[in-house]
């Protein structure tokens, strides 16, 4: 009887039940995008750095795990004397290049022979290696993207380059050009970004990792686990505060909602209210029937919410190739938690007006 009455009064307003399961909706799917596109990205980062397919990470005194933020290039000599380290089977230097127009990414700068010892070479799906100095290779996701196809001329750094060919993505960069031109575009010589080391197993990753750090006290050696457990939200800067305060955003929209919502219904349920308590309904009968009516509108708007986020992430894979959205089943969890609290939270209040009405004067109410 009461589950009735509430279905009743939810189905009786349309409107007001449309816009709350939206308010819930919107709230759910905020918190999932948000935090999916976020670790999504991160991820992804860090698996195009594990199919490079190196075991050890070289990089500068100092520098950061963040790809592209350091400007301090070390001498290609570094490579020779981690070439002659047991257990080491292939060393390939990398260059970062910046580039800033239109989207920020990181550019490879590599020598084809080396990187090939270490990532096992490209797989190409059209095209071929380099053949000129200002030639380019991308990956099949940034061609997708951007539509790029091969000869085509690519306006990237003040340069034209042209398309060589289009890899399978997932060995770093999506972007690659010729080690000497990066040189070029950098302003040095004979100086890498990162070495990438690969082993002769990756069993003997930790100890040719110790061996580096004797060989190369101040340089940062990272194994590639150590570096994958690195790319997180947490260790990146204000990332992790981005997702909260969207989070925070987003569990406001749905609490305010739900408390105009429910605080109107009330208003207009007086006379209901006054008779329900003149029959003997107590104040906990009341509050329980506000309450299990917000959590029913709470209910619809996380199953909404499920539903929107999953036409969402394809709507911008689609538009944006490039991007990744991971959509969680323990995000999924926190999301709808978030939703529900948030919900009863807002309908708190007014279900606590609403049973401390007088049933004279709620029923004298016009």
């Amino acid at each position: 009887m009461v589950n009735r009455m509430i279905l009743a009064n939810v189905l009786h307003r349309p409107i007001r039940t449309a816009v709350s399961v939206l308010a819930v909706a919107i709230e759910v799917g905020m918190v999932m995008l948000v935090v999916g596109l976020c670790h999504g990205l991160v991820n992804e980062s860090a698996k195009r750095v594990e199919g490079v397919g190196a075991d050890i990470l070289v990089q500068p005194p100092q520098s950061s795990f963040l790809f592209g933020l350091s400007q301090a290039p070390m001498p290609m000599k570094v490579g020779e004397r981690l070439e002659e380290i047991p257990h080491v089977l292939a060393v390939t230097p990398v260059l970062f290049v910046v580039n800033s127009v239109a989207n920020l990414s990181v550019i490879y700068g590599v020598d084809m022979t080396s990187f090939d010892r270490v990532s096992g070479g490209f797989v190409y799906h059209a095209g071929g290696p380099f053949q000129a100095p200002y030639d380019i290779l991308v990956d099949d996701v940034y061609a997708k993207a951007n539509r790029v196809k091969v000869g085509q001329t690519l306006n990237l750094l003040s340069h034209e380059f042209r398309v060589a060919g289009i890899v399978e993505h997932g060995k770093g960069a999506r972007l690659f050009i010729p080690l000497a031109t990066a040189e070029d575009l950098q302003g040095v010589q004979d100086r890498a970004s990162i070495f990438f080391v690969k082993c002769t197993d990756p069993a003997y990753g930790d100890d040719a990792a110790q061996a580096i750090h004797k060989l190369l006290p101040k340089h940062s050696v990272l194994p590639i686990k150590d570096y994958l457990s690195l790319m997180t939200s947490n260790n990146l800067p204000g990332l992790n505060y981005f997702i909260s305060a969207m989070i925070a955003i987003a569990v406001a929209i749905g609490f305010l909602v739900i408390f105009l919502s429910m605080y109107t219904t009330i208003t207009e349920r007086t006379r209901e209210i006054g008779i329900l308590k003149s029959l003997g309904a107590s104040k906990r009968y009341i509050i329980a029937n506000i309450l299990r009516e917000a959590t029913l509108l709470a209910a619809v708007g996380i199953l909404a919410g499920y539903g929107g986020s999953l036409i969402a992430r394809r709507a911008i894979l689609a538009a944006f190739p490039t991007l990744s959205v991971e959509l969680t089943w323990d995000w999924r969890f926190y999301a709808a938690s978030l939703a529900l609290i948030g919900s009863l939270l807002g309908a708190f209040y007014p279900a606590l007006r609403a049973a401390q009405l007088d049933p004279v004067d709620a029923l004298a109410y016009e």
